[in-house]
């Protein structure tokens, strides 16, 4: 039997937000709408597909919007969807508008939902790897990830600028709960003396012990990035130790927060997020359902959903190398 044509798709936003989602959005309408079909915004995520707030879309919709940062459709995580029921929920409440194709623009939560539901019924679904923690495998970057990092790349560099007047240790906490990418990409950016991510075993005698030798030789401007989620704990935590075994230092903490989610996203997210929305719909109109778009070697790239929310992206020894010898 021939494969039913899909001809209205859903588009929605889910998890937290990162910049590039909009440029996202904007890429699978105006695709939907050159190839003829009816588009829709789901508004909230998982949760408007339940409680269905779902509106149609045009091209002036997504007018305007490739340059903001978070994204029109808002963003929400949701309970319910994890349970039949609310499933169930959202399926009606698309079929009765007839949608047939669905686009998630989320992280790894986001497609566990999206695989879940898939699986269950007849809507085919398009993951797009949207997360400033760069933690999916099967994309060389996620949409959002670039301009985070480089947030947090401009806010060190001026912590620095105080750092170097006043002779401190500056401890900086970026986001990542569970991948430390970001720490490890600004970290190594900025010239950082010590890099703490969750991937790895934070070592703090041998940490202490190199800011010891460095305040012997009178190196007193030192930065210690260290990731939200290090399993020996964030910058408060690593601060606290450090200022009491390190007397004779002058150290502070900044813990820089929701500012890496927000912000006009940069070039190459707006190129990543504009390249994989393109492609999902293609993919909804050629037959190939349920998988998540990445890029990787600058060529599309496709992996089944059921793979996407089981894999992570890995952090390879070699920048873990790079960071040991260039903090040396």
């Amino acid at each position: 039997m021939a494969e039913k044509k899909v001809t209205k798709i859903g588009v929605l936003t889910s998890g937290g937000d990162a910049p590039g989602m909009n440029a996202a959005i904007r890429a699978v309408v105006r695709t939907g709408l050159y190839y003829g079909l009816e588009m829709f915004g789901v508004m909230r995520g998982y949760s408007g597909m339940i409680e269905d707030d779902i509106v149609p879309m045009n091209s002036r919709s997504v007018a305007n919007i490739i340059q903001r940062g978070g994204t029109i459709l808002k963003t929400a995580r949701s309970a319910e969807f994890f349970e039949l029921e609310g499933r169930k929920k959202a399926y009606e409440n698309l079929k009765k508008r007839g949608i047939d194709g669905l686009v998630i623009i989320g992280g790894d939560g986001s497609f566990k939902g999206a695989q879940k539901f898939a699986n269950e019924f007849d809507i085919p679904c398009i993951g797009l790897p949207g997360t400033i923690d760069k933690d999916i495998a099967g994309s060389d970057f996620t949409i959002g990830f670039d301009t985070a990092v480089n947030t947090a790349v401009e806010a060190i560099d001026k912590i620095r600028d105080t750092a170097d007047a006043h002779d401190r240790l500056f401890i900086v906490e970026v986001m990542g709960r569970d991948a430390g990418y970001i720490a490890l990409h600004s970290g190594i950016a900025t010239g950082a003396e010590n890099i703490l991510i969750p991937e790895t075993k934070t070592d703090i005698e041998a940490i202490i012990a190199s800011l010891t030798e460095k305040e012997k030789r009178k190196k007193l401007v030192n930065l210690v990035v260290v990731a939200e989620g290090d399993k020996f704990g964030g910058g408060n935590e690593i601060g606290a130790i450090l200022k009491n075994r390190l007397p004779n230092a002058d150290i502070r903490v900044c813990i820089l927060g929701h500012i890496q989610r927000g912000g006009s996203p940069s070039c190459l997210d707006r190129l990543i997020a504009s390249r994989m929305g393109f492609a999902s719909v293609e993919c909804l109109l050629q037959g190939t359902h349920n998988v998540m778009v990445g890029i990787m070697n600058n060529k599309l790239h496709y992996t089944p959903l059921d793979n996407a929310v089981k894999a992570k992206q890995k952090i390879s020894d070699d920048w873990l190398r790079i960071v040991k010898i260039l903090a040396s």
